[in-house]
C-alpha cells in the first residue's frame, strides 16, 4: 500500500471515530455532553459573527490588490526564487497573510478554493500552510502587548522561522503527496 492509500483509509474511519469517540468518552467522564456541544456552537456561532467585518474587508483589500495587478507582479516577479524553494507562486498570498491574521488567511484560502477547486495540488498546499502556521505577529502584538511584554526580539525571530519552514514543508509535502 502507498502513504496515500494508507492516508485515504485513515481518513475514511477518522471522522466516525472521533463523532462517536468523543461523545463516549465525555459520558464516561460524566461530562454533559449536549449541553457543553450547545454552548460550544453559540461561542463558535458568536466568534463567527464577529470576524464577518475583517473577512469581508481582507477579501475586498485582495480583491483590491489582485485588480490592480499588485499581486500578478509580485507573483511574477517572484516566480524563479519561489521556483528555487520549491513553493509555487500562486500560495505566495496565503504566505503573506497568515503571519499577520487568522481571519484573513481563512478568506485567502476560501478565494483559493473558489479559484483553484478544493482538490487542486495549491488549495492543498495553502490549507496546510493555514493549519500549521501560526498568526505571529497577530500573536505578538495581542498576546505580548497583554502582559506588558515590550523585548519580542527572540519571539518574533523564532516565530517568522517558524513559520518559513511551515510555509515551504508545507509546500514540499504536499507535492509529495499529491504530485503525480
Amino acid at each position: 500500500m502507498s502513504a496515500r492509500e494508507y492516508l485515504d483509509l485513515i481518513g475514511l474511519f477518522m471522522f466516525p471515530v472521533l463523532m462517536i469517540g468523543l461523545p463516549v468518552y465525555g459520558l464516561c467522564r460524566r461530562v454533559p455532553v449536549y449541553e457543553k456541544f450547545v454552548e460550544g456552537a453559540k461561542d463558535g456561532f458568536s466568534t463567527a459573527v464577529k470576524i464577518i467585518p475583517y473577512l469581508v474587508a481582507i477579501l475586498f483589500a485582495i480583491a483590491m490588490f489582485r485588480a490592480s495587478g499588485a499581486l500578478g507582479f509580485l507573483q511574477e516577479g517572484l516566480r524563479k526564487p519561489l521556483s528555487w524553494v520549491g513553493m509555487p507562486p500562486e500560495v505566495l498570498p496565503m504566505a503573506i497573510v497568515r503571519p499577520l491574521t487568522g481571519s484573513g488567511s481563512l478568506a485567502v484560502l476560501a478565494d483559493m478554493t473558489k479559484q483553484y477547486g478544493a482538490d487542486s495540488i495549491l488549495t492543498k498546499m495553502a490549507a496546510t500552510i493555514y493549519g500549521s502556521t501560526e498568526t505571529t505577529f497577530y500573536v505578538i502584538a495581542i498576546y505580548f502587548g497583554s502582559v506588558n511584554i515590550r523585548k519580542i526580539r527572540h519571539a518574533m525571530a523564532a516565530g517568522i522561522i517558524a513559520d518559513v519552514s511551515s510555509i515551504l514543508l508545507s509546500c514540499w509535502i504536499i507535492k509529495w503527496f499529491f504530485h503525480p
